[in-house]
């Protein structure tokens, strides 16, 4: 991975799409779950640009590869130029009223450049979902925690309470499935989705502003671009499916704007509500 990392930049790209082509012919069962997930959230697309966009979602999370070595091993200030940020007055805002910024996040094909970047203006603390292999874990606790002050696992709620509490930004996803306990089924992408609820709960701990958090690749291939929301008005609400439904929703239209940039390769919808027999996948 360090020498992935190192590459020129133009050569790190070419490297990911080339990984991403890859997985696309011999990844079958990852194909499958994207092409799953796609036909269920784009249903207007004919068979032509479905398949265009299967392959293209591959490149992209194969470029997304790519970028966890940059994120582990490089410096954030190697890449300033190439960033461009809409809205940081947003996040400054929020972190200005002393009470803690959740920072919503998506996995998006360039999932760990989004806190490597964001280092450039702020410190960051982040939940994350432990890895089954165990040099994997090392290897990403030790990248994430060069650039973030708190790694917390997403079981530690405590520590990421703490980290509201105490005015920090804590980033959290809450774009997967994770079973049925602690979720509601809310449409997403028009398809109903186990969401967990935890995202409301965190909010409320501290009267934490909460502001969504997307990054893209630029589309010709030449840098990144980074968006903050406004601060969400009258969140939580105190209704836990309406409140899943409205962040689901802000994900959806994030994800709309480069669409083959979002990790389709997960399991979105394996979780089913209860009557359902039939899982998608």
């Amino acid at each position: 991975m360090w020498i992935a990392a190192h590459l020129p930049y133009f050569l790190q790209i070419k490297a990911g799409q080339l990984l991403g082509i890859l997985a696309y012919y011999f990844a079958r069962d990852r194909h499958h779950v994207c092409e799953v997930n796609l036909r269920l959230c784009f249903p207007d697309l004919n068979e032509k640009a479905l398949k265009q966009l299967v392959k293209k979602t591959f490149e992209s999370n194969g470029i997304g590869l790519i970028e966890i070595s940059i994120a582990w091993y490089r410096n954030p200030e190697d890449y300033r130029e190439r960033v461009t940020v809409d809205g940081l007055e947003n996040l400054n805002k929020a972190l200005s009223l002393g009470r803690g910024v959740l920072l919503l996040g998506a996995h998006y094909s360039t999932l760990e450049l989004g806190g490597f970047f964001l280092s450039l203006y702020h410190e960051m603390d982040a939940t994350y979902r432990p890895n089954d292999n165990p040099l994997f874990q090392a290897a990403m606790l030790n990248g994430r925690t060069r650039h973030h002050r708190g790694v917390f696992e997403r079981s530690d709620v405590r520590s990421a309470l703490r980290s509201l509490r105490t005015g920090r930004i804590l980033w959290y996803a809450p774009d997967q499935d994770y079973g049925a306990k602690h979720s509601v089924f809310v449409p997403f992408f028009g398809v109903p989705a186990a969401t967990i609820t935890a995202t409301s709960r965190f909010a409320q701990v501290n009267n934490s502003a909460v502001v969504l958090f997307s990054h893209y690749r630029k589309e010709d291939n030449s840098g990144y671009h980074l968006n903050f929301s406004p601060i969400l008005e009258n969140y939580p609400s105190g209704d836990d499916v309406a409140d899943a439904t409205r962040i689901n929703l802000l994900i959806e239209e994030s994800i709309r704007k480069q669409p083959d940039q979002y990790l389709w390769l997960h399991k979105r919808f394996k979780t089913q509500a209860a009557g359902k027999s039939a899982r998608p996948y």
